[in-house]
């Protein structure tokens, strides 16, 4: 399953720069705040149609949210772009690794 890794993070900050509160977002967008909240936390992920709400009323893109591009040193961007080169084995294999150490990762911090 995929998981929007960056989404709490940039949820969270781009809330922020817009000045809105949790409440005001979750007013705005449709949702219960407590549902924000845990969108915030890491805790729960939206639906496809919640996800477009905040985007909308956060005016900007579900990939602004979802992905953490724009934090990603320029020799890994280099190598993610170069990953098309792979043949789909290849491309399995990286990904495989990838979601291993994400959710190593996701483990961690839900142990620290």
């Amino acid at each position: 399953m995929f998981q929007l890794v960056a989404f709490p993070d940039n949820l969270t900050r781009i809330r922020h720069q817009r000045g809105l509160t949790q409440q005001a977002l979750a007013n705005a967008a449709g949702i219960h705040v407590t549902q924000l909240r845990r969108y915030e936390a890491g805790t729960s992920q939206p639906t496809l149609d919640a996800l477009q709400r905040i985007a909308n009323n956060l005016a900007t893109s579900i990939d602004s949210l979802a992905n953490n591009d724009n934090q990603l040193p320029p020799d890994l961007k280099h190598h993610l772009a170069a990953l098309n080169q792979l043949d789909p084995d290849e491309q399995a294999a990286i990904r495989t690794l990838i979601e291993a150490t994400l959710l190593r990762h996701q483990a961690r911090k839900l142990a620290g």
